[in-house]
């Protein structure tokens, strides 16, 4: 058994289209808080049950099954340790330091990455840093990226920095302009895409356009350069979905290269010519939280990107 106390009840009962789905992926898709491994232990300690019965985690659900349980926090005694990890600071003083993030880094641990984050890497090289914001694990963290998106990032060295820049971030005062590879021919040179996102319905990790409860979402976008299977595209966020530009472009049938996530069926065979999703957090403008002046940064496009790029124009 877990210990620590319980943040969330299951209680599911099995339709038509979610049968014969695996008992421990069914969990780690419906709920976030819980990744694969820690579905089939929590199924093994018998804290998830079908029918009130104990299953393995390979056990297929039937229609009308109940899947009932409890999902502990894991992470209750847990402490984020600094490690000496290396970091691209492209600016640093008392208040700020904005980091040009490599790809394949998570930003704060969570279940699944309870070490070799950002958050790790920013204590080792700031020890200080431990005492900002409420969230032990997420200590100086504004806003955040993806594991596999590439680019500038800014984080909070004192409380005050971290409660103004997250009202910026709030109140979309903050502009981001992002880089990507999109797959396909896009038609117009430019375009906004102005689709609501929430969560997926069934794959609860993931997002999607969902008219019905999604919340705003919008993307202004460019035509940089036009390959023969893909365009690299400049985009601006007016605001701030999880997974926004990866979504619309989705949307559009015109998936980031690189995704593994949000590509077309007929596509999620293929070899991609990218191990990662192509997207760059290019430039990122914001008020500083002590002048107030606006500052502006610039990050250049990372190797694998350039790569890509190269591969593109070879393509006949």
């Amino acid at each position: 058994m877990f210990a620590g106390f319980f943040i969330m009840k299951i209680k599911l009962i099995i339709q038509d289209d979610h049968k014969d789905i695996r008992l421990d992926t069914l969990v780690s898709n419906f709920f976030e808080a819980c990744s694969r491994n820690r579905a089939v232990a929590l199924i093994n300690s018998c804290d998830i049950r079908v029918n009130q019965v104990a299953k393995k985690p390979g056990y297929r659900v039937k229609t009308g099954d109940l899947v009932t349980g409890n999902v502990p926090d894991p992470e209750d005694d847990f402490k984020v340790l600094s490690e000496n990890i290396h970091i691209d600071i492209v600016f640093e003083d008392s208040h700020i330091i904005v980091i040009n993030k490599k790809p394949g880094l998570v930003v704060h641990p969570a279940p699944g990455n309870f070490s070799g984050t950002l958050v790790n890497a920013l204590l080792w090289h700031e020890p200080g840093i431990k005492n900002v914001g409420d969230d032990p694990r997420r200590n100086g963290i504004v806003h955040r990226l993806d594991k596999d998106t590439s680019g500038l990032m800014v984080v909070a060295k004192t409380d005050h920095a971290l409660n103004f820049l997250q009202k910026e971030f709030k109140h979309r005062r903050v502009e981001k302009r992002y880089l990507a590879l999109v797959s396909g021919h896009l038609a117009e040179d430019r375009g906004e895409i102005n689709l609501p996102i929430g969560r997926h319905p069934v794959k609860r990790k993931l997002m999607t356009v969902n008219a019905e409860t999604g919340k705003p979402a919008r993307t202004l976008w460019t035509l940089k350069q036009q390959f023969k299977t893909a365009g690299l595209v400049e985009a601006v966020l007016k605001t701030g979905r999880t997974h926004q530009i990866r979504v619309h472009f989705y949307a559009l049938d015109h998936p980031l290269i690189g995704d593994p996530v949000y590509q077309p069926k007929r596509f999620r065979k293929r070899k991609s010519m990218a191990a990662r999703q192509m997207l760059h957090s290019g430039q990122l403008s914001f008020r500083h939280p002590w002048s107030g002046k606006r500052i502006f940064f610039e990050a250049g496009l990372p190797q694998d990107f350039l790569d890509t790029m190269e591969a593109l124009k070879s393509v006949s």
